[in-house]
């Protein structure tokens, strides 16, 4: 059985140090809300490919029937920021006149609850797609049998090292992992520029990272695995929580604590640095080295999901979610999306930070090394 590890974990008292109150989101009955949506690797290995946490629903409009008709409503899940997923579904409700009924997850439980209902529908008439905000467990769901091929005419500029083999996913718009710290409190150049220098007591006592259970924390960590193997991977976390770091619920929440000045620095992604920015003009970020050349970066993912009712709908609208505008619109939004086609970094001027060669098959391969890791080491 795979071993999704989804538990939250809390904090009481404010304290930002300890590590406390696990709550287990398998321990009830799932509450699955429905109601209308509106604005708000790069690397390597595409040959193989394929997990509750309470779920929020953002939109349901129409009815789902069997059969699956042109301009009917799809039903996807999607684990994108909601702000930034509603303005790109808003734009194809207008040109379509199709809307789209969403289920969003929580910021605490970011793509792992969806992908557990997705493997729990199995058998079942459950999402027709898979919008995530990240693409290692959307390569779990296709190596679990949960995703249908489909190869998509509008992904056709996208490099092949973002797209499965096998046509159960592409990838695009990426985010890159980064340190966030404020340049007001802490000078730039005393930064270390590697990752792993972060676990010494000197920085360790000064860090928030997010719960590496979930999300791109949990790509994270699982990349790390990857590359350093899981022995140096353990070392890691257990400097890590000897020298003190706080763990919190979520990349937004680290960078609060930086915010707020509990922590000084955080690990976390652009595009929460870049939000933050409009109350903080002077948090900064940097991008340090995993150990082969530069960070972590996690794309988006699209994928249909198997047993659908609508498969020509979610056809339809994985074409526009794999489309070169789509790329473009996540880049001029406030999460700053790198855009996985080269021409397009060039049309917008974007230059993409180096980024780790680590292949996106081989971190999913250490998904739950990682995870195990983290709750012995950090969640204890």
């Amino acid at each position: 059985m795979l071993d999704v590890g989804f538990r939250i974990w809390s904090r009481g008292g404010g304290n930002t140090s300890g590590i406390r109150n696990p709550q287990s989101v398998l321990g009830g009955a799932l509450s699955y809300g429905r109601g209308s949506v509106r604005r708000g690797s790069g690397r390597g290995g595409a040959k193989g490919c394929v997990l509750a946490g309470a779920l929020a629903c953002a939109s349901v409009v129409g009815c789902e029937k069997d059969g699956g008709a042109a301009g009917e409503s799809p039903l996807l899940y999607c684990s994108v920021d909601t702000e930034f997923a509603r303005e790109v579904l808003a734009e194809y409700e207008r040109r379509t006149g199709v809307k789209v009924r969403v289920i969003f997850d929580t910021e605490a439980a970011k793509t792992t609850g969806l992908v557990q209902r997705i493997l729990d529908e199995e058998g079942q008439r459950g999402a027709d797609l898979f919008w995530s905000n990240e693409i290692f467990n959307t390569i779990l769901l296709s190596r679990r049998g949960r995703l249908a091929a489909y190869v998509s005419p509008a992904a056709a500029d996208i490099p092949e090292a973002y797209k499965c083999a096998e046509g159960t996913w592409t990838a695009f718009g990426m985010r890159a992992r980064v340190v966030a710290f404020d340049s007001a409190v802490t000078p730039r150049e005393s930064l270390p520029t590697t990752w792993e220098a972060y676990a010494s007591p000197e920085w360790a006592s000064k860090l928030a990272i997010a719960n590496p259970l979930f999300g791109t924390t949990r790509g994270h960590a699982a990349a790390a695995f990857a590359l350093w193997g899981e022995e140096r991977g353990r070392a890691f976390l257990e400097r890590v929580r000897a020298g003190g770091a706080a763990v919190l619920d979520s990349n937004s929440a680290t960078v609060r604590a930086v915010l707020s000045g509990n922590r000084a620095i955080c690990f976390t992604d652009t595009d929460d640095v870049i939000v933050a920015r409009k109350q903080r003009p002077t948090l900064d970020m940097i991008y340090p080295d995993l150990g082969d050349g530069g960070t972590v970066l996690i794309p988006n993912s699209v994928a249909i999901v198997k047993g659908g009712a609508h498969r020509r709908e979610a056809e339809r609208l994985y074409d526009f979610l794999a489309s070169a505008e789509v790329e473009r619109m996540l880049a001029r939004s406030d999460s700053a999306n790198i855009p996985v086609r080269s021409a397009l970094c060039e049309a917008l001027g974007v230059t993409p930070p180096a980024g780790s060669k680590v292949a996106f098959d081989r971190v999913a391969d250490a998904l739950e090394a990682s995870a195990q890791a983290a709750r012995e080491i950090l969640l204890k």
